[in-house]
C-alpha cells in the first residue's frame, strides 16, 4: 500500500480549509493531490478535530494490537497445554 506524502496533521489542516469554504478542486490544485482524495480523507478523519485526538487514537490502536497479540499467544499456549493434558498415557 502506498503511503501518503502528507502527514496526518497536514491532512487535518487541508480538511479545515475545505470546511471553511474552499472547494475540493481548488485545494487539489494548491496542494497537488486528486480532488477525490479529499473525500477519502474526509471519511477517514471524520470527527477528529485536532492532532492530539489523532495521536491518542493511534496510541489506543497500538495498545489494542499489542493486547490482541498477547491474548493470541496465551490462548495458543492454553490450547497446547489442554491437548497435552487430555491425552491418555
Amino acid at each position: 500500500m502506498r503511503t501518503s506524502k502528507f502527514t496526518d496533521s497536514q491532512i487535518l489542516a487541508i480538511l479545515k480549509e475545505y470546511e471553511s469554504g474552499q472547494t475540493a478542486k481548488e485545494l487539489s490544485r494548491k496542494y497537488g493531490f486528486h480532488y477525490q482524495t479529499l473525500h477519502d480523507w474526509k471519511k477517514k478523519f471524520s470527527g477528529i478535530s485536532s492532532t492530539k485526538e489523532l495521536q491518542k487514537i493511534k496510541e489506543l490502536e497500538s495498545e489494542n494490537n499489542r493486547l490482541k497479540k498477547m491474548f493470541t499467544n496465551l490462548s495458543l499456549e492454553h490450547e497446547a497445554l489442554k491437548d497435552v493434558l487430555s491425552k491418555k498415557w
